[in-house]
């Protein structure tokens, strides 16, 4: 990160995660996180922010654009973006306007990510970041999941915490050459 153009993107901090449809969350003080980089990055000028919101195309989503749940948490809503994203499928390079176009014109080599959901959207965004040349950070403990339970045919009725999900995608991050992965504090403090 030291030295390169960095852009602090901050995934789906939004309402509708505290909707109870969603289940059990690891790591409740994420969002605290964030606002500690959101606000980091505005005092010290590390960069632009980029802020990206999940448009569901589901009507019954709590993140439908119809639905309170889609609006941005207040920290969120209220910093000064430099780019805000619409999308509606994991990856924050599938929305509008195109991030990876605005990031070339911007010059951006470097992103750290942060947000909801660890192993969902924030792991999509940091494996196609990290396949497109980024030098991609994830701020660990500035994400959030959801304990999952899902049927899958073949293998049955698949459960795993929200705990293990999330130490799952640091490995796979790490381990796969995507991303670093950092808590907060050791990220500013190398800014």
């Amino acid at each position: 990160m030291e030295g390169k153009n960095t852009a602090l993107i901050v995934i789906d901090v939004q309402k509708g995660f505290d909707h109870g449809v969603y289940g059990p969350t690891a790591n409740p003080h994420a969002e605290a996180n964030v606002s500690q980089l959101i606000d980091e990055w505005a005092e010290r000028r590390l960069g632009p922010l980029v802020v990206v919101r999940h448009d569901s195309p589901n009507p019954l989503s709590p993140l439908h654009p119809d639905c309170p749940g889609n609006e941005l948490k207040e920290d969120v809503a209220r910093a000064e973006a430099d780019l805000t994203i619409s999308k509606h499928v994991n990856s924050a390079f599938y929305g509008n306007p195109d991030l990876h176009a605005w990031l070339g014109r911007s010059h951006i080599e470097s992103l750290v990510l942060c947000g909801i959901q660890t192993n969902m959207c924030v792991e999509t965004t940091a494996r196609m970041a990290g396949n497109l040349g980024y030098d991609v950070t994830v701020a660990f403990d500035a994400t959030r999941t959801f304990d999952i339970d899902v049927e899958v045919p073949g293998l049955g009725r698949l459960r795993e915490s929200a705990e293990n999900l999330m130490r799952a995608t640091a490995m796979n991050l790490a381990a796969g050459g995507f991303a670093k992965v950092r808590t907060t504090a050791d990220i500013l403090s190398r800014l």
